[in-house]
């Protein structure tokens, strides 16, 4: 494996992003790892690897580099307290759905500007507050993007102007929703709600609520649940070996 740490330009600033990818003489297909809400951290390059590992190149970005150069928690997260979420609000703040579009525009073009990556289509996958994040990277490049998916996303349908399920008409990839059964972000009435715009939209998607607390996909936390991590990783290596076709390198986990 190779592993780089690289920056990343983007209108608004210098991304610290990790990239990883096999030792290959083929170009390879490429998959940016959006984090979630607490930001990059060793369990996302442990994860960014294990996706690498199947035949990606992976770029994990730090997609909260306008507030915060990396560690952007420096004390311990705990969203009962009024320290963690206040700091969850500076991080999330200046992440608008523009800076989103501007950002995964960015990583799509330097991402396609290396030599080493394919030049089919790409995936994107985002976690917690990054699920919206995901989606709109997919329709901000539908010609590039061909997989999209969000695990305990949050906020995925709201009542707001610029909910995220209202760029699902500009989306070409191929979706993917991995819910949470407990998840005040994201309860089953925006799930719902969700389900019915994705059935309107009429793309290509899968969707599915796990038996597990919002966050069950990343190690580190009390919430997290081996066996739907498990589920989850599988369902996310479909969907790329399926729809932006890697080849070879594939490993088992």
């Amino acid at each position: 494996m190779v592993e780089e740490n690289v920056q990343v330009r983007t209108p608004d600033g210098v991304v610290e992003t990790l990239l990883q990818r096999p030792e290959s003489g083929d170009p390879l297909p490429a998959v940016i790892n959006l984090t979630d809400g607490l930001g990059f951290r060793p369990a996302f390059a442990d994860q960014s690897k294990r996706i690498a590992e199947h035949g990606y190149v992976v770029l994990t970005p730090n997609i909260f580099y306008r507030t915060s150069k990396l560690p952007v928690f420096t004390f311990t997260p705990d969203f009962g307290s009024e320290q963690t979420r206040q700091r969850f609000r500076e991080l999330t703040g200046p992440l608008t759905p523009d800076a989103m579009e501007r950002d995964g525009l960015a990583y799509v073009d330097y991402l396609a500007s290396q030599p080493f990556v394919g030049t089919g289509p790409m995936g994107v996958v985002g976690f917690c507050f990054a699920g919206k994040f995901a989606l709109v990277v997919a329709a901000a490049r539908p010609d590039r993007i061909g997989a999209a998916a969000s695990f305990h996303g949050g906020g995925l349908f709201t009542d707001n102007f610029d909910s995220p399920h209202l760029v699902l008409p500009r989306v070409k990839a191929r979706l993917y929703f991995g819910h949470a059964s407990n998840d005040a972000g994201m309860p089953t009435e925006a799930i719902d709600k969700l389900e019915w715009a994705l059935r309107s939209w009429g793309g290509e998607y899968a969707s599915e609520t796990y038996p597990a607390k919002h966050g069950w996909m990343i190690p580190g936390r009390e919430v997290f649940d081996p066996p739907s991590a498990r589920k989850g990783f599988d369902r996310l290596m479909e969907l790329l070996h399926e729809t932006i076709q890697a080849e070879g390198l594939v490993t088992d986990t």
